[in-house]
């Protein structure tokens, strides 16, 4: 929330020396410290968003760059198979517990459908 320090905040800016796995002027990803996947990497923007529903419409391309990185890591690390699922937690319910938008990457074994 406004004003609260922000670990993705933090670890975008290079405050916390955490090895980045990307990064660019709008982006960066990293290993989520507790995967729920072989792999599991959380791409997040640089500008700070509480939740999905906190983009705008002037914020739309950001959108499509965080699904464009997700693509790009997704080929370059995924080998043979690039299957993965995308996931975007948008509030508690939801299960999203830090409050800086940010892309879930899962790889690495079957996701059953529906998730949950």
């Amino acid at each position: 929330m406004p004003g609260e320090p922000c670990i993705f905040c933090d670890l975008a800016s290079g405050k916390t020396g955490a090895p980045l796995l990307y990064q660019d002027d709008a982006v960066v990803a990293f290993s989520d410290i507790r995967p729920i996947a072989p792999t599991h990497i959380l791409i997040v923007p640089r500008e700070h968003h509480p939740t999905l529903l906190d983009v705008g419409p002037e914020n739309e391309a950001l959108l499509g760059r965080l699904l464009a990185v997700a693509a790009k890591i997704a080929k370059e690390r995924l080998g043979d198979d690039p299957s993965c699922r995308v996931v975007i937690n948008s509030g508690a319910s939801a299960g999203q517990t830090v409050y800086h938008l940010h892309l879930h990457l899962l790889s690495g074994r079957h996701f059953a459908w529906p998730p949950g």
